[in-house]
């Protein structure tokens, strides 16, 4: 972990993340009150159970929202991109974990600070409203894609949530993309096995539908038939 100062003009999510509301000065002033920390993969940001006076708007990276079940098995409840934010504005105690898929970087803000620059600056509530409204829109689409019958349209729907999240349009999907996820975590996520996970991304790839380098990079060469396999 580290800290340090925040610079707005480098931010690469400057005009996606909620404080975009803000005019430049505004956006210099709640800079100053917050800090950078970095997580590398596996780091928790927020533990359950932990006193949790922090919000934080992601950077880089991709965290995960997890609990664990009676029987110790963790539960992948949400995922967080860049520009997305976490944290319980108003209430001391975090009830889940938030973990980092990958290295990641974050600004970091104490709980009293964000709710003095809300009380200053009306745009900015607005604005971590709407992006309350779209993570339950996608934390929604994420249940009813667990919920999906067959596989290839879990695997199928997973990836282009994927490519939507890594874009920095709101018209279209990233073409390439790194899966945060392993296949582990994927399967856990959808209800499959690791083996069925490796077989649908193989039969995806063997269609010419998806193209795969390195351990975890994706390319959507057809991300219209992806989507058809979703509906």
């Amino acid at each position: 972990m580290s800290a340090g100062g925040l610079g707005c003009a480098e931010c690469p999510v400057r005009d996606r993340a909620a404080c975009s509301a803000l005019e430049p000065q505004e956006r210099e002033e709640l800079a100053r009150a917050g800090r950078i920390r970095t997580l590398k993969r596996g780091e928790t940001l927020f533990a359950a159970g932990d006193r949790n006076d922090a919000c934080a708007t992601l950077i880089e990276g991709a965290l995960k929202v997890t609990s664990f079940d009676s029987q110790g098995v963790e539960r992948i409840l949400a995922l967080v991109h860049p520009s997305g934010f976490t944290g319980e504005l108003f209430a001391p105690f975090t009830h889940h974990d938030v973990v980092a898929l990958t290295d990641s970087r974050l600004c970091v803000f104490s709980r009293a600070q964000l709710e003095s620059a809300i009380e200053r600056y009306p745009a900015l509530a607005q604005a971590l409203l709407r992006r309350s409204q779209e993570e339950i829109h996608e934390t929604r689409e994420l249940i009813e894609l667990m919920g999906r019958r067959g596989a290839a349209g879990k695997v199928a729907g997973l990836l282009v949530a994927m490519s939507r999240a890594a874009s920095t349009s709101p018209c279209h999907g990233a073409q390439s993309f790194d899966l945060p996820l392993t296949r582990g975590e994927i399967a856990g996520l959808l209800g499959l096995t690791i083996e069925t996970v490796s077989r649908q991304l193989g039969a995806l790839e063997a269609k010419g539908l998806i193209a795969r380098h390195g351990a975890r990079g994706i390319d959507m060469r057809q991300p219209r038939q992806l989507e058809a396999l979703v509906d």
